[in-house]
C-alpha cells in the first residue's frame, strides 16, 4: 500500500480477486469483443433492453455465483439458500458456474450486447468486470426502497467506488485477499513468493493463477514494486520474474479455481491463492497464510442484468444476505470478509472463535498490509494482458 492510501481506500480500490484470463482463444474474443460493445456509460442503451420484471407473478430466482461461495445444507443444518427459499417462497436455480470474470462474460457477452435473456436475473462479477459492464448499460439499477438492509448495513470501507459510488448498481457479496497457500503435510511453510518461485523443494509443485492481477501483483511485491502505482519497467520486472520460473520449472500450471483440488490431493505443493477456499475444502493439512510481502484485495459484486427477468426478486435477495444474522452465518461457512455491517456481533452466537478472525473481520492494521492494483487504461490493459499470455499461454 502506498503511504497515501488508508485500509479504507485499498479496500474500495481492491480490483481483482480473479483478474483477466486471456491465455485462450475464448477468453481473448470476449476481451476482443467487450471493447467494441456499448461503452458509453451507465444507463446509456439500459432503458430500451430492460425486461418486464415477472416477479409478481413468477416466484423464481436464477442466480449464477462462484464455486465454494455459499453454505450447504447438512444434516440439522439448513443453509441461507433453503432459508430464503422457505421465506420467502421463492425457488432459487443457483449454479456455481462461475470460474472466472472472462469465462463467465463469454458465455452471456451475446445475449447482453443484443438485449436478450441471459437465463440468470443476477450474477457475481469482481470489481473491475461489474465496472465494466455497468458502463456497458448491462446493468440494471437497483430500487433502494427493495433493499434497504444494502444501504444501512454495507461497510463503510466498500462505500463510494468510484465505479459505482452509491452503489445503484451492484452490492457486494463477499470481500477477500489473495495470498500463499500450502500443504503442510508435503512442504515446511512457505511464508513468502519469493520461496514460491524459488524454493527448490517446490521445483514442478507450484501453481500461480491466471488472474494477471492477482498474480502480477504479488510478483511485483516480491520484487519491491507497488502494485497500486508501478512503472513499465516494474511490470517488465516482474514478467521476466515471471518467465523464469515458468523456464526454470518451478511452476507446475496456471490455474483458475481448480487449484484447490490439486493442492488436496498432493498433486502441487504450494500454490498462489484466494483466502476462503482452503476453508472451503476442510482440510487440515491445507493452510492460507499472508506472504511476507503482503496481499491483494478485491470484491466480488451481485449484478442484475438488463434482461433479468426476475429484478424485484433477485432484490429480495439482496436484502436478505445483507440482514447481519444471514450475513453472520454465511461468513462462517466461507470465510471470506463479511461486507455487512454487524455481522461480526452476530457471529458471536454462531461462533465465538470466528469473532476476531482476520480474514473475515480484518483489522485495520491488518487491511494496512493489503494492496489493490493500478487502474488499467484500456491500451494498456490490452498490452499487460497479451504479455502476461504470453508467458502462461
Amino acid at each position: 500500500m502506498s503511504e497515501e492510501t488508508t485500509p479504507e481506500e485499498t479496500a474500495k480500490k481492491g480490483v481483482s480477486r480473479r483478474g483477466l484470463i486471456i491465455g485462450g482463444g475464448v477468453a481473448a474474443a470476449g476481451i476482443a469483443g467487450f471493447s467494441l460493445m456499448n461503452r458509453g456509460g451507465s444507463g446509456s442503451s439500459s432503458g430500451d433492453c430492460v425486461t418486464t420484471d415477472l416477479s409478481d407473478t413468477e416466484a423464481t430466482l436464477n442466480v449464477s455465483n462462484w464455486p465454494a461461495y455459499i453454505d450447504e445444507d447438512d444434516g440439522d443444518y439448513v443453509s441461507t439458500l433453503t432459508q430464503f427459499q422457505k421465506d420467502t417462497g421463492i425457488d432459487v436455480t443457483y449454479t456455481a458456474d462461475v470460474n472466472d470474470n472472462v469465462e463467465f462474460f463469454a458465455k452471456v457477452r451475446n445475449q447482453l450486447g443484443a438485449c436478450q435473456p441471459t437465463g440468470r436475473d443476477l450474477f457475481v462479477m469482481t470489481d473491475w468486470m461489474a465496472a465494466r459492464m455497468i458502463d456497458a448499460g448491462w446493468i440494471q439499477k437497483l430500487d433502494k426502497a427493495n433493499v434497504p438492509n444494502l444501504d444501512k448495513n454495507l461497510l463503510s470501507s466498500l462505500q463510494g467506488v468510484g465505479w459505482d459510488p452509491n452503489r445503484d448498481y451492484s452490492a457486494p457479496w463477499q470481500t477477500g485477499f489473495t495470498g500463499i497457500a500450502y500443504n503442510k503435510s508435503l512442504v515446511d511453510e512457505v511464508g513468502s513468493i519469493s520461496d514460491l518461485l524459488t524454493r527448490s523443494d517446490l521445483k514442478g509443485k507450484v501453481t500461480m493463477l491466471t488472474e494477471m492481477r492477482d498474480t502480477m501483483a504479488l510478483i511485483m511485491l516480491a520484487n519491491g514494486a507497488d502494485p497500486e502505482d508501478f512503472s513499465d519497467d516494474d511490470w517488465g520486472n516482474a514478467i521476466e520474474t515471471l518467465t523464469k520460473a515458468r523456464d526454470d520449472g518451478q511452476i507446475r500450471a496456471f490455474t483458475g479455481n481448480e487449484y484447490i483440488n490439486d493442492l488436496a490431493a498432493g498433486n502441487i505443493a504450494a500454490c498462489v491463492a484466494w483466502s476462503g477456499d482452503v476453508a472451503a475444502a476442510e482440510d487440515d493439512n491445507l493452510v492460507f497464510l499472508a506472504p511476507e510481502e503482503g496481499m491483494n484485495i478485491w470484491s466480488d459484486n451481485m449484478l442484475v442484468p438488463v434482461q433479468g427477468q426476475h429484478k424485484a426478486n433477485a432484490e429480495k435477495w439482496i436484502d436478505y444476505y445483507y440482514d447481519p444474522v444471514v450475513a453472520a452465518k454465511l461468513a462462517a461457512y466461507v470465510w471470506y470478509v463479511c461486507p455487512v455491517e454487524g455481522a461480526q456481533a452476530e457471529m458471536e452466537k454462531i461462533d465465538a472463535s470466528l469473532v476476531d478472525n482476520p480474514l473475515i473481520f480484518p483489522t485495520d492494521d491488518f487491511l494496512s498490509k493489503t494492496h489493490g492494483f493500478m487502474a488499467l487504461s484500456e491500451d494498456k490493459a490490452s498490452q499487460y494482458e497479451q504479455e502476461f499470455s504470453d508467458v502462461i499461454g
